[in-house]
């Protein structure tokens, strides 16, 4: 039943997010053109919620120069993928790999039959065993919730916007329109000012609108996949520690899809993190097993296992 409301939930976002695509490109084409700018922005809209349905995923994996990869390649993932998908009840989603030393990973795919487990190259190096099953049924948890559209329609509409709003910029910049769409737009040049500082806003509010409790539901789920919550909770240590100290070149139109922000941590953009903190995820799962001492300590959220892990590195 929850899952059924879970699913629902996810397809009226994908409505709303499409809607909102819509209007805002609409908005923005009436400022710049008026009348005329509305109608070809309406067409440009309809465009681009067709391609945000389709292509969406495929524009993001070609993004990280993300490559389809074989069993034969990296046969561990190959494993743990096929394990965990007969646990989870799916299809067998395709795997891509990502030339990116920083550990991460994403689901992306329009629903569970199309989908695709992206893995960087860092993480299969990185993580133990254990820890690739937690990572991955994470992942698999978000297709089975049927996240994994909203995610890169999210990431479309998001990456959409801040083009607009370079545009905006430029189109201000020399002067926007002639005086006579002036009278007829009433935007003019402040308009497009108004929105080239307001879309960049709008884009990071639309990917955090992306409920940060699809996080915890995906790790929930996944440990459950997994059959224990350890190896995610590890990896999670592992990941927050890396994503500081190695941050991954990312688009930060697309930072919500990872399992950890890729974003440095000292970024202004992180302030906007899409992702619940992750001494709270980790906290959720049950903690990081530490030697207990008795000494009356609260128990490990992750940080410590995290600095601790980064320093033994160095």
């Amino acid at each position: 039943m929850l899952k059924g409301l879970s699913v629902m939930g996810n397809n009226i976002k994908t409505v709303v997010l499409l809607a909102v695509l819509t209007a805002f490109i609409v908005w923005v084409g009436q400022i710049m053109g008026g009348t005329t700018g509305m109608v070809i922005a309406l067409i440009l809209a309809a465009a681009m919620n067709f391609f945000s349905y389709w292509f969406s995923d495929k524009l993001v994996l070609k993004m990280y120069k993300a490559k389809e990869v074989s069993p034969n390649e990296v046969p561990l993932v190959y494993e743990i993928v096929k394990k965990l998908t007969v646990r989870a009840g799916l299809p067998m989603p395709k795997v891509y790999l990502i030339p990116e030393e920083s550990p991460n990973a994403f689901a992306t795919g329009r629903d569970p039959e199309h989908a695709v487990v992206a893995v960087t190259v860092g993480l299969v190096h990185l993580m133990n065993k254990e820890e690739l099953e937690g990572v991955i049924a994470h992942e698999l948890a978000h297709i089975k919730n049927r996240d994994i559209l909203i995610g890169s329609i999210a990431a479309t509409l998001a990456g959409a916007i801040m083009l607009l709003a370079n545009m905006a910029r430029f189109a201000a910049f020399f002067g926007g329109r002639s005086g006579d769409d002036n009278n007829n737009g009433g935007g003019g040049i402040i308009g497009l000012i108004l929105m080239s500082v307001i879309a960049p806003v709008a884009a990071m509010i639309i990917q955090m609108a992306i409920s940060r409790s699809r996080e915890f539901l995906a790790d929930s789920t996944g440990a459950g996949f997994a059959g224990n919550s350890k190896g995610l909770s590890e990896a999670l240590a592992k990941l927050g520690s890396y994503s500081k100290n190695l941050p991954m070149a990312a688009n930060p139109s697309t930072a919500h899809m990872f399992i950890v922000n890729p974003l440095s941590g000292k970024s202004l953009i992180y302030l906007f993190s899409t992702h619940p903190p992750l001494e709270e995820r980790i906290q959720r799962l049950g903690g990081i097993s530490t030697e207990n001492l008795n000494d009356g300590s609260k128990p490990d959220r992750g940080e410590e296992a995290a600095k601790t892990f980064w320093k033994n590195l160095s």
